[in-house]
């Protein structure tokens, strides 16, 4: 089992920055990918950005150029830098972490999530 907890969200202006982490435990040297999501009340999970234990990166359109995904495989973290944070931002945003095994699907673990609202 891997227990993800995610800090880092709060009240922000339309234009400024957060950091979001996330840190994994429990049996947290399996994971080997470990993406961002968020939820905005009444839509549907949104994934956001995605890490590979090589450090490879994926972002949605939406964010890229404004957020910025990294790890620290050391501390079983992961980050989120939010730049230029528009009000539509708002939402809950999730950990995931995948365990990948070999010949079946991945083990996926989410976090509770933390809540970022970006003010006008």
């Amino acid at each position: 089992q891997v227990q993800l907890v995610e800090s880092g969200g709060g009240l922000v202006q339309a234009g400024g920055s957060l950091r979001l982490s996330c840190a994994a435990s429990g049996s947290a040297f399996g994971i080997s990918i470990m993406a961002w999501y968020r939820q905005a009340p009444g839509k549907q999970r949104e994934f956001l950005a995605i890490i590979t234990s090589g450090d490879t990166t994926n972002y949605a359109d939406n964010v890229k150029g404004r957020f910025t995904i990294s790890r620290d495989n050391a501390k079983n973290t992961v980050y989120l830098q939010m730049n230029s944070l528009k009000p539509e931002d708002t939402a809950v945003y999730v950990c995931n972490a995948r365990v990948v095994r070999a010949g079946a699907s991945p083990l996926m673990y989410w976090g509770q999530g933390t809540q970022v609202t970006v003010s006008s």
